[in-house]
């Protein structure tokens, strides 16, 4: 699987080298540990497309880049609290319990808007992202998308889950 993954990988960062500037493959495939090609794996399975973007400050993220929320992360609610507070039609998990599984960490809005900046996602879907806990403790939570040309931040219950709203991760990667 391993040299499956790898051989994706290649192909994608090739196919899109606006996300990662001037980073030689070599280089990449030289500080990919197992640790890494494991999450990078959940991440794949899942329907993320990781590929390898380098932020502007420079630091190294394989980072959910499918066009839309990767479609077997999507209809969870928010985190453990609201799936254990939902009474009725619990969803089968929680974005908080499913990241920990993939050893991956939710992007917050600073991190989702830069994202938004190396090329258009989320046109049909959302996407949770790290909710501030003054928000959090009222019972609400935060996602985004982007709909006319502009990405949006919006909130709802974090117990709500929909078809359309999944999440998207994220791991940072030692740089070569």
């Amino acid at each position: 699987m391993e040299n499956q993954l790898i051989e994706v990988l290649k192909e994608r960062f090739e196919m899109n080298p606006h996300r990662h500037g001037n980073v030689d493959w070599n280089s990449l495939v030289k500080v990919l540990d197992d640790k890494s090609l494991k999450i990078i794996t959940k991440m794949e399975e899942t329907g993320g497309e990781p590929d390898l973007v380098v932020l502007k400050d420079g630091s190294w993220i394989y980072v959910d880049c499918s066009s839309e929320s990767p479609s077997k992360r999507r209809s969870f609610c928010f985190d453990e609290k609201a799936l254990n507070d939902r009474k009725k039609n619990k969803p089968e998990s929680s974005v908080e319990a499913e990241n920990k599984k993939m050893g991956t960490r939710l992007l917050d809005e600073a991190l989702y808007r830069e994202l938004q900046s190396i090329e258009a996602f989320d046109l049909k879907t959302s996407t949770w992202i790290v909710t501030p806990s003054e928000i959090r403790d009222l019972g609400g939570a935060l996602f985004c998308d982007r709909r006319y040309n502009t990405v949006f931040t919006y909130h709802n219950g974090a117990d709500s889950y929909y078809s359309a709203r999944g999440y998207r991760s994220y791991i940072k990667i030692k740089q070569g």
